[in-house]
């Protein structure tokens, strides 16, 4: 479920952490690092219980039309087919699934103001009439269901909760758009489906491990390197998160050999543009080619 990209992040963002904080150790970096790739698999997790929960509130929507003294023809065709349909219930009649969420909790919190808003907003749309009126097709089921997570990715609401529950949802959104598409085009799926989408072991230890490893040992050895491609920059006025960002591609360039070195320098200009200054791309892109070309690597 993560790429590297990911992995980049979250290691970026530790030696950030470190680097306000001398006393953190390797071996608390690394921890935090184990933590917070669980942490992202449990945000998968989290955003799959509240999806279901928000098609749940179609059941009471179908009950309150039903009980309702002059019912338009809408109201008579209407049924709770977005909780019912073969999607949603494979997901449900999971029972390791359904022990995950108790195991982290989200049963216990109240999210039914949320999720009461979250459908009733989408249950005005067009594409959730028009699927009400439509015969029931699991092609259908799919579509709703998709338009319905397009809705609440675009919510505002949906992505304070999200980002409220775990405050690396904006960093970590567009992987798990991705891999709730996948989850759910895959249902009906086997018992405990959801636990192909822990991270790899090729991305989380052989990549991200090694590269935090690597630049807590060599952290002097790659800051020697940098500092005469600087010449007249001061080092010190050098954003922190720009240095940082240096010392990881310049490790990879280094160290991870099967990693092209064009490919290393345009991933740091990618993440300099979310995460340092306007005018850090220009800057790392600038000292990222020059070391590229003076080490050979």
């Amino acid at each position: 479920m993560l790429s590297r990209r990911s992995v980049r992040v979250k290691i970026m963002q530790l030696l950030y952490a470190k680097d306000r904080d001398d006393t953190l150790t390797g071996d608390e970096l690394i921890k935090d690092y184990n933590s917070s790739i669980t942490k992202s698999f449990d945000l998968l997790i989290f955003v799959i219980y509240l999806f279901t929960k928000i098609t749940e509130q179609s059941k009471e929507d179908a009950e309150m039309r039903l009980g309702k003294h002059l019912p338009t023809d809408f109201d008579k065709a209407f049924s709770a087919k977005l909780h019912t349909n073969t999607i949603i219930q494979s997901i449900l009649a999971d029972a390791s699934l359904q022990n995950k969420f108790k195991s982290l909790g989200f049963p216990d919190k109240d999210f039914e103001d949320f999720t009461s808003k979250m459908y009733k907003g989408f249950a005005k749309t067009e594409p959730y009439k028009a699927y009400i009126l439509a015969a029931e097709t699991q092609d259908r089921d799919l579509e709703i269901l998709l338009e319905l997570f397009r809705y609440l990715r675009g919510n505002e609401y949906f992505n304070e909760v999200c980002d409220e529950h775990f405050v690396h949802w904006f960093d970590e959104k567009s992987l798990i758009v991705g891999a709730l598409k996948k989850y759910l085009k895959a249902q009906p799926a086997k018992k405990g489906y959801f636990e192909t989408f822990y991270p790899d072991d090729e991305t989380v230890e052989d990549y991200g491990h090694t590269l935090l490893n690597t630049i807590l040992k060599k952290d002097e050895e790659l800051e020697s390197k940098i500092l005469p491609i600087l010449k007249n920059w001061d080092a010190e006025r050098v954003a922190v998160i720009d240095m940082i960002l240096m010392k990881m591609a310049l490790c990879e360039m280094l160290f991870f050999e099967t990693i092209p070195g064009n490919v290393t320098i345009n991933e740091y200009v990618e993440v300099a543009k979310n995460y340092s200054t306007d005018k850090s791309k220009e800057f790392i892109n600038g000292v990222l080619d020059t070391l590229y070309k003076s080490t050979g690597a």
